[in-house]
């Protein structure tokens, strides 16, 4: 703690290693914040010019991380957590709830969750206006619940909140509808002027088919899911049309979720340069405690198959933060940003990971949580009644 007058920063990360991707940074650093803001990042910043001063020696310092896929409508949908105890208590700040809540539901989930929570949660809207309510009805199997105009009006009257829109397209979400549900889905969001998110696996069309349709900055999520109609031909090649597709600005996100990620397919695509352009979890209430328990678990998978750190961090904040329209804002350190980050260390020793296929393997290393900031404060979930404190008043 500071003496004398008052210091110019609230809070100083000091002698951690910041890897920082939007800037190009591995290396040693001091991170202050001010006013909920980055206010400097530096070799070294003096201790006496920070009000709280937290020793990260030993730790990795990164932005704040940006999951672009989660359920977080809890008590409305069967697949919905929590955001918080998943989210910013393990070093995620910000979050993309990929379309739990359609036109019908999208009210009560601004009011009691994202208005709410303390993780920067904003929202894709499903284009079927019951949104993700059950494991055993799907939500476009019905094709009267895909009203464009009543989800065009809901994004227009959320537009601080709902950043896309999404439409899940495997055979148990849309039947034989994918297609027609796609260009639904594509219409309203470019009534809306945002991206689109599709949800693959198994579904009753071809992905190439589906990706064909898509425009640049369009998300395809689960893209290493290990089921019919993936990235991978008959003979385990790329497909070409999907290298095309990523060429063209679509982006091929991984949505690891309970039954979409699989290691063989990802050791495959990665071995013909087929890389992600996100890294993202699909936490719901069927994957937290297993096999995603949370974005650093996930992230640990892609360093074991060989992905460097710079790489998986990229991967988990400045990419989906430019997905989602946030770049300079969310996912950085620069001065002037949103004032999160991430306290990280990178345990050495065996870590068994497990995918949705059932397969494990054995890690050597394995990235863990040690403290979050958020808003330029140190995060404490500590309730008292209903409140969230934030900052060193408590300490």
């Amino acid at each position: 703690m500071a003496l004398g007058g008052p210091a110019p920063y609230d809070l100083l990360i000091k002698g951690g290693t910041v890897v920082d991707p939007s800037q190009g940074l591995n290396g040693p650093g001091d991170v202050a914040f001010a006013g909920g803001r980055v206010a400097a990042l530096d070799r070294s910043i003096p201790e006496s010019q920070a009000a709280q001063v937290v020793a990260a020696h030993g730790l990795i310092v990164t932005p704040g991380l940006v999951d672009l896929h989660i359920h977080g409508f809890w008590g409305a949908s069967d697949w919905g957590i929590e955001p918080d105890p998943v989210c910013v208590a393990k070093g995620v700040t910000t979050a993309l709830d990929a379309g739990t809540a359609g036109a019908h539901t999208f009210p009560a989930f601004r009011k009691y969750v994202l208005e709410q929570c303390d993780t920067r949660l904003y929202a894709l809207l499903n284009i079927s206006a019951m949104g993700v309510l059950s494991r055993g009805i799907g939500e476009l199997q019905d094709l009267r619940w895909a009203n464009v105009k009543k989800a065009v009006a809901v994004g227009q009257a959320n537009r601080e909140y709902i950043l896309g829109i999404k439409a899940r397209l495997g055979r148990l979400q849309a039947g034989d509808n994918d297609v027609d549900a796609l260009k639904r889905a594509i219409e309203a969001a470019e009534a809306l002027g945002v991206f689109l998110m599709i949800h693959v696996g198994a579904s009753a069309t071809p992905l190439e088919n589906l990706a064909a349709l898509l425009r640049p900055g369009d998300v395809v999520t689960h893209t290493f899911h290990g089921h019919d109609h993936g990235v991978l031909d008959s003979s385990g090649r790329v497909l070409e049309t999907l290298r095309d597709a990523q060429r063209r600005g679509i982006v091929f996100d991984i949505g690891h979720g309970m039954g979409s990620f699989s290691f063989r397919v990802a050791e495959q695509a990665l071995a013909q340069d087929f890389i992600p352009g996100t890294i993202s979890t699909d936490l719901h209430a069927y994957s937290v405690e297993g096999p995603v328990y949370d974005q650093l678990n996930v992230l640990s998978k892609f360093l074991h198959l060989g992905l460097s750190l710079e790489e998986v961090i990229r991967l988990s904040t400045e990419a989906p933060a430019r997905v989602m329209g946030l770049a300079g804002r969310v996912g950085t350190l620069k001065a002037g940003a949103e004032g999160d980050a991430a306290l990280l260390r990178l345990d050495e020793g065996r870590f068994p990971l497990t995918d949705t296929m059932g397969v494990t393997v054995e890690a050597r290393r394995k990235l863990s949580h040690v403290s979050t900031v958020r808003r330029g404060r140190l995060y404490r979930p500590y309730s008292r009644g209903n409140s969230v404190i934030f900052g060193p008043e408590y300490d």
